[in-house]
């Protein structure tokens, strides 16, 4: 894993990262039986828009806006839970009883 010094972040990044960091720390206060919930859903949503352009500065303020808001959300002690799409299981195509058969 590369890491780059803070110093060699831009602003718009360190202001992602802190709010990543703020999804975090709101993660921790959640009941033990939802926290892997809220880390799917906002790992989810940080990994949806991975691609979007450094200098696409209205897209990215735009999404910290809105990140923000749901954070102030989902943090409200009466969120328990979130409902998540879970990732799709990687499924291995060969099994091991069709790699017996086929040999």
């Amino acid at each position: 894993m590369v890491v780059k010094k803070k110093g060699g972040l831009t602003g718009l990044q360190r202001e992602v990262l802190s709010l990543y960091r703020s999804c975090l720390r709101a993660i921790r206060k959640k009941p033990p039986e939802s926290k892997r919930n809220f880390l799917i859903f906002t790992r989810q949503q940080f990994e949806q828009h991975i691609n979007i352009s450094k200098s696409d500065f209205t897209t990215i303020e735009y999404l910290l806006r809105k990140g923000r808001h749901q954070l102030e959300i989902y943090s409200n002690k009466g969120v328990r839970n979130i409902a998540v799409q879970s990732p799709i299981p990687t499924v291995n195509r060969h099994s091991k009883a069709e790699s017996s058969t086929t040999r």
